[in-house]
């Protein structure tokens, strides 16, 4: 992890430890206690049975199943190293903006590394980050009824899970206009 990206969940973990009273160990061995199989399972039941928000129940049952499988877990950093390797490696400060951008709305952000892309998820998938050449990301965003203009395109056959998309090159960086269009796509989740 970057020490941004560290930082971040380091300070969700302090949060969740100083909100709950529990421990970091403590959180993650009741997770493993109930031999729940599916991610989403047992990020449901923590949310339901331990009144925690998303982002944190997610956190929890993340690390949960990397300890019980003495392994990183499917969306692990792992996916993104591979998806900024090479001749992409130029690409990844903008990628780490856009992760701080995102992570800045609160702590339900869900950030979800996928084979090729990465999911950004509140409630519900509201973007996505995905280096589609050597020399650009796209950034999808759910944007239901918001008419393309200027640089915001539809999304066309780019992702089905999106509406729109942004394409930024190297140079680019995370603007005020992004920003907004971000926060407006994760309000909207």
């Amino acid at each position: 992890m970057t020490d941004k990206v560290t930082a971040a969940v380091e300070s969700q973990w302090r949060n969740l430890e100083t909100q709950s009273g529990r421990s970091r160990a403590d959180w993650i061995k009741l997770a493993n206690a109930q031999g729940l199989a599916k991610h989403g399972e047992l990020v449901a039941w923590l949310k339901s049975a331990h009144g925690i928000g998303h982002g944190y129940a997610n956190l929890v049952a993340i690390r949960a199943r990397e300890a019980a499988q003495g392994a990183p877990a499917a969306g692990s950093d792992e996916q993104v190293e591979a998806q900024y390797a090479g001749a992409r490696a130029a690409l990844r400060p903008l990628y780490e903006q856009l992760i701080e951008t995102v992570r800045s709305f609160g702590a339900d952000v869900e950030i979800a590394p996928k084979k090729t892309y990465v999911s950004l998820r509140r409630s519900k998938q509201f973007g996505l980050i995905q280096p589609s050449t050597a020399d650009r990301i796209d950034v999808g965003l759910n944007l239901k009824g918001v008419e393309p203009k200027g640089r915001l395109e539809a999304s066309g056959s780019f992702n089905a899970m999106v509406s729109h998309r942004i394409r930024l090159g190297k140079g680019d960086k995370v603007d005020a206009d992004l920003k907004k269009l971000l926060r407006r796509a994760y309000d909207a989740a």
